[in-house]
């Protein structure tokens, strides 16, 4: 899977929109269109987040960051939701309630629908290229959303509720075309918004596991312990630790009872088999570290 694909995709779609939806949001006086442009304009911003976040995680390992720099991933994928949901959110919101509280007319709707409508075919347009690229990588889509990658998740759920929001923003308009009540644009704005806060609290507290130290899934932790006691020279392993570090990074520690009479250097040596069989087994394991104990 290539992440600057889904990321630079994601940056030329939204830089169109924002400019259509503003210009017919300007024009219309639409508080549900211009819930469109404020939504295209911070997701243009959260993409350029995360391909910050990505070019930065790739630095090599120094003395300051002896493990990399993965998690910088989480850590700007983090941000990227509270940019775009709950700043697009909240700003959605408010525009919301004041026309609620003080209708404004809306007109040109003709040209807020077809605007509206060239969101949802481009959103849908980016989560075809998200799963065109899990596809691409081996994965499927169930296995990527299970996964670490936390800012091509951010992505694939700004577009999952861009099509929500622009579906929203659709029946919205047509109830004002057919009633002329500009209280419903207020509404629709207002709920678009309420979409965009709930799901900015559901994928920051997602990535706040990834930031403060998730471990490797259970599943996973018991297919490496297998992996490690099925070699004759290991009698058990006492303990098992492991963190990840980044979407493609990960640290096991291990707690290993050798059997008796081995040497160091034979010590040594199935230690450094067993690793190579357990990063064969997941390749994400970049740090190993295996302790023998009595």
């Amino acid at each position: 899977m290539r992440p600057q694909v889904i990321i630079w995709a994601t940056l030329g779609l939204n830089a169109a929109l924002f400019g259509v939806n503003l210009a017919v949001a300007l024009v219309s006086d639409s508080r549900a269109v211009l819930s469109q442009a404020i939504y295209t304009v911070t997701d243009l911003v959260g993409s350029l987040v995360l391909m910050w976040g990505y070019t930065v995680s790739q630095r090599p390992p120094d003395v300051a960051h002896p493990f990399g720099r993965g998690k910088e991933r989480f850590f700007w994928a983090f941000t990227a939701s509270l940019i775009t949901f709950s700043t697009a959110g909240l700003l959605t919101l408010l525009s919301g309630l004041a026309q609620v509280a003080a209708p404004v007319p809306v007109s040109h709707l003709p040209e807020a629908l077809a605007s509206v409508g060239a969101t949802l075919v481009t959103s849908l347009a980016g989560i075809t290229v998200t799963v065109r690229e899990v596809r691409a990588g081996n994965q499927t889509l169930d296995s990527f959303l299970e996964s670490a990658h936390q800012g091509l998740k951010t992505i694939f759920y700004q577009d999952i509720v861009s099509v929500f929001g622009s579906a929203v923003v659709i029946g919205g308009l047509a109830v004002l075309y057919e009633t002329h009540d500009y209280v419903v644009d207020g509404i629709t704005a207002t709920a678009v918004g309420a979409i965009l806060i709930a799901t900015g609290f559901v994928i920051a507290a997602e990535t706040r596991e990834f930031l403060v130290g998730k471990a490797l899934p259970q599943s996973l932790a018991r297919e490496l312990i297998q992996v490690m006691e099925s070699d004759p020279r290991v009698r058990k392993v006492r303990s098992l630790q492991s963190m990840l570090l980044g979407p493609d990074d990960a640290l096991l520690a291990a707690k290993v009872n050798f059997q008796d009479g081995m040497t160091t250097d034979q010590m040594e040596a199935a230690i450094d088999q067993i690793s190579l069989a357990m990063r064969k087994r997941s390749p994400q394991l970049r740090h190993v570290i295996i302790e023998p104990e009595s």
